[in-house]
Formats: C-alpha cells, sequence, structure tokens
C-alpha cells in the first residue's frame, strides 16, 4: 500500500509538472521577443531578420524585436543566442560563418553545439563567381584556362580572412587546381570596388552584392555556386553545369534559440517562421536579393549545418586560414 502511494504522488507530480508546462506553453509570447542578428544593420542578413521579425509579430501577436549584436563575424550575436534564458523570449539568427566555418578557425569556441537549438533555415544567398571586364575571360573554363597559363598572377578579393567569400574563392581554386592569390578586405564593398579598378581580378560575392555592375557591364558574370541557377541572372550556368560539381558555396542564415526551451513553445517558433516564409510579403524582397527560401524542421536543418560543416571543414584546414 505504501509503495502504491509514493507511485501514485510520484505520477501526481509528474501530471502536475506537465500541466504546468502546457499552461506555460499556453501563455507563451506574453511580452515582445527579442532576435538577435550578429551582423552589423545594413546588410543582407539584417534584412532577413527585419523581414522575419515583422511577420513573426503579427503571426504571435507579441513584438519580435531585432537586435543587432556583431562582432567576430557573427560568433558574437550567435554565442548570445545560445547563452540567453531558455524561455522563448530570446532567439537569434545563425549564419554560414559562425555556425559551419569557424568551429575549424577558432581555437576557443564561445558557445558549444549543445548551447543551441537549430530551427531552420531562413534563407540561403546564391553567390557568383564574378571577374574584372578588363580580365580577357568570359566563362570559366577560359579563366581557369588563363589562370594556368599565369600561375600566381591572378588576384581574388574577399570580405575578409576566413569568411564565405575567401572560403567559397578557395573551395573553387582546389576545385579548379589553380594558383591565384588572396588579397582580403574589410568587407565587400571595397572588394568589389577594386575589382571595378581592375586591383583584383576575381571575386566570389552574394549575387546581390554584384548585380548592378554585373548589369551594367563593368564586372563579368561567370557561374553560380548553387545547385540552380540563381532567378536574377537565369542565363548564367551553375558551377556543376561546367564541371564542377563540389563548388558549392550558398551563404545561407538560419533561425535558432537557446537550448532547453520547452519544446512546445520551440514548436511554436518554429511555426511562426516557417509560416513567415511562406508569405508574399516576405518571399518578394529575399527573392530580389538573390536569396532561395528553403523552409526545414529542425532535425533537417541539424542534418544541413553537419553536411556544411563537413564541406568547410577541409576547405578552412586547406587555406590555413584562422581567427583569434
Amino acid at each position: 500500500m505504501k509503495r502504491r502511494a509514493i507511485l501514485k504522488a510520484a505520477g501526481g507530480a509528474a501530471v502536475m509538472a506537465s500541466s504546468g508546462l502546457q499552461v506555460h506553453a499556453q501563455a507563451w509570447p506574453a511580452k515582445p521577443i527579442t532576435l538577435y542578428v550578429p551582423f552589423a544593420a545594413g546588410g543582407p542578413s539584417d534584412m532577413f531578420g527585419r523581414i522575419l521579425a515583422r511577420g513573426m509579430s503579427a503571426t504571435l501577436g507579441q513584438q519580435v524585436v531585432v537586435e543587432n549584436k556583431g562582432g567576430m563575424g557573427g560568433l558574437v550575436g550567435v554565442a548570445a543566442t545560445a547563452k540567453a534564458a531558455p524561455d522563448g523570449y530570446t532567439i537569434g539568427m545563425n549564419a554560414t560563418g559562425p555556425s559551419a566555418i569557424a568551429p575549424f578557425m577558432v581555437p576557443n569556441m564561445p558557445f558549444e553545439d549543445k548551447d543551441l537549438a537549430l530551427l531552420t533555415p531562413i534563407a540561403l544567398v546564391q553567390m557568383i563567381v564574378a571577374t574584372s571586364a578588363r580580365l580577357p575571360v568570359s566563362s570559366v573554363p577560359e579563366l581557369i584556362a588563363y589562370a594556368k597559363a599565369n600561375p600566381g598572377k591572378v588576384n581574388y578579393g574577399s570580405s575578409g580572412p576566413g569568411g564565405i567569400s575567401h572560403l567559397a574563392a578557395e573551395l573553387f581554386r582546389s576545385a579548379a587546381g589553380i594558383d591565384i592569390v588572396h588579397v582580403p578586405y574589410r568587407g565587400a564593398a571595397p572588394a568589389v570596388q577594386d575589382l571595378l579598378a581592375g586591383q583584383v581580378q576575381l571575386v566570389v560575392l552574394d549575387v546581390s552584392v554584384l548585380l548592378p555592375h554585373i548589369r551594367s557591364g563593368n564586372i563579368k558574370a561567370l557561374a553560380a555556386t548553387s545547385k540552380t541557377r540563381s532567378a536574377l541572372l537565369p542565363d548564367v550556368p551553375t558551377t556543376t553545369e561546367i564541371g564542377l560539381p563540389t563548388v558549392l558555396s550558398d551563404n545561407w542564415y538560419g533561425l535558432a534559440a537557446p537550448a532547453g526551451i520547452p519544446k512546445p513553445i520551440l514548436d511554436r517558433i518554429h511555426a511562426a517562421a516557417v509560416e513567415v516564409l511562406g508569405t508574399k510579403e516576405a518571399t518578394e524582397p529575399m527573392l530580389a536579393q538573390g536569396a532561395v527560401i528553403r523552409p526545414m524542421t529542425p532535425a533537417e536543418f541539424t542534418d544541413f549545418v553537419r553536411q556544411e560543416r563537413e564541406k568547410w571543414g577541409p576547405v578552412v584546414k586547406a587555406s590555413g586560414a584562422k581567427m583569434e
């Protein structure tokens, strides 16, 4: 009898705990939610984050407030998300750099995988292999032939050492078997300016950054480093089409949350984000930036990030890039 009473009491406690969790989940959200964007205001990630926040505010009935937390290539902002209270009132964006590249470059990561719950990609931004209009090539095969005939004489610009534009070019260099020289800049804009001036001859950058100069004829787009052609540049072939199927470097942004948030609340956050990503109000401005919108389940997104790390780890090692 005594043992039965103990078991009954334990069962009652479990039911009460479960009921408490359900009540907490039903009451959420009872106040505004903060969305950390791990990059400075004004860039693609900021735009995507604000579009998502605006849509989720309407869906959840509470304001989702964007807070930019840039630094260390996105690591500062993602770490802030990982260390936030697991109550559903702080969520954040993650991205290719801090999630799939930095773990191979940073000796002491400011967060661990177990600290984050991955929810869904927000947008995959296609990147373009592009050359200066002054370079006498019009296709990737011609570029490869030119680089092989002039080893060490073709410079490529990036938005900074160890970033996606650096490693995307390194992935291209390795697959093409060419000897080209890295010239790092502090951002994509100065790299593009020197490409226009002929100081560097090659870049691999987001399509939205290059598009105005491609349309003006000052920069030549040779290939999209993606599985599909860019809707903004439908005449530009993919790297797979030209015989470089391993050169895939979509620059992606995703949604994450601190680990430990009750599953019913995580499910509501995920559902709200996916709902927003299916609306015309969200997709039109993202597509205009060359984004591919491909929502996933948390399990699919976790597997996607794992595959991204398997791809970028060897590239980082071969490049020798480090971040202190």
